[in-house]
């Protein structure tokens, strides 16, 4: 592979006429927490056979950055547990030197970050998303059925001490964090992280109820306002969040609103599986198989899949949640899709 990669003169865009600048890759669906909102305690993780090699996964990232991708944001799963990660990301950091690529960024539940918190810096990573939905260890360990909390907070720490930007990612959660938020944004801010607070996705079936999870975030944000001064901010890192900067801490803090508040009519973005998936969108079951193509007909064929692909993007989501309904809107785990 080249250490650039040429662009071409056909971006991606689809039938709404959004230009697909963002892509989101899982580089493995297995994890080292168990979230009780994400996966069964039991988890039936993919074998490694189907995944796709680095060396694919670098392939078919470099024939979208040269398809006009600005942003690459490596997921999982724990990205951090896949063997031979730090070199992905390396190579991919050589895209940014060349400006190639805009940004590499990566979201992770931080348990493995204070080992490679060094490389990700010497790869040129400049922010992180890390994963936290409590500070208290016993409600950590009843969300993720581990004790790994130290262990998330050195890693954050180590990824400051070598520059990197944090921003805490939060899934607001009834009657669990609920009562929390205010002093974890506090804590976040206090420290010179962003936050960002996200309702509960209906993906896949897991052993917890939903909908007895389920906090909206309008009233988060009611509760907020009672105390904090909340000013709207203009601006987007490329996801779906909506950012306000409380006028007390001086921090951002971010909403993700997949329930009470669709975000899909400026989506930019698509998101690619382990297996070699492509979904158009996160609550969609539209996808192209390109580990298919990539394997079967070679890499010259990808190109036009991704044009077919594109073209079958969706305007938005339909994401619900009722009592009435326990099935999840797609049956497909959100650590097999990539966050």
């Amino acid at each position: 592979m080249t250490n650039s990669t040429e662009r071409t003169d056909t971006p991606l865009i689809d039938a709404f006429g959004r230009q697909i600048t963002y892509v989101r890759v899982s580089v493995t669906d297995r994890c080292d927490l168990r979230c009780n909102y994400c996966m069964p305690e039991k988890m039936r993780f993919l074998p490694r056979k189907d995944l796709l090699t680095l060396e694919e996964l670098e392939q078919l990232i470099m024939t979208f950055i040269g398809r006009g991708a600005r942003r690459v944001r490596l997921t999982g799963g724990e990205p951090l547990v896949r063997k031979g990660i730090d070199t992905l990301i390396a190579r991919l950091g050589e895209q940014v030197a060349s400006g190639a690529l805009e940004e590499i960024t990566l979201t992770t539940n931080g348990t493995q970050l204070a080992r490679h918190a060094r490389s990700l810096a010497q790869a040129g990573i400049k922010r992180l998303n890390v994963s936290l939905d409590t500070l208290d260890p016993h409600k950590f360990h009843e969300i993720t059925r581990r004790d790994a909390l130290l262990d998330v907070l050195r890693g954050i720490d180590a990824a400051q001490a070598e520059g990197i930007r944090i921003k805490l990612n939060t899934v607001a959660l009834k009657d669990v964090n609920e009562d929390e938020l205010p002093d974890m944004i506090a804590w976040a801010h206090g420290r010179g992280h962003d936050m960002t607070l996200i309702e509960i996705m209906p993906m896949g079936a897991v052993d917890a109820d939903r909908y007895d999870q389920y906090l909206p975030l309008s009233q988060v944000r009611n509760n907020l306002e009672k105390h904090w001064t909340l000013q709207p901010l203009s601006m987007r890192t490329g996801g779906p969040a909506r950012y306000v900067e409380v006028e007390e801490t001086g921090g951002r803090l971010g909403f993700i609103t997949p329930l009470t508040q669709n975000f899909c009519d400026g989506c930019n973005r698509v998101r690619l599986t382990c297996t070699g998936q492509l979904y158009m969108c996160l609550g969609q079951e539209d996808r192209c198989d390109l580990r298919a193509v990539l394997r079967e007909q070679g890499p010259e064929a990808i190109a036009s899949a991704l044009d077919k692909a594109i073209a079958q993007k969706p305007k938005g989501h339909d994401f619900t949640i009722r009592r009435q309904s326990q099935k999840p809107a797609v049956p497909r785990t959100m650590s097999a899709t990539g966050g």
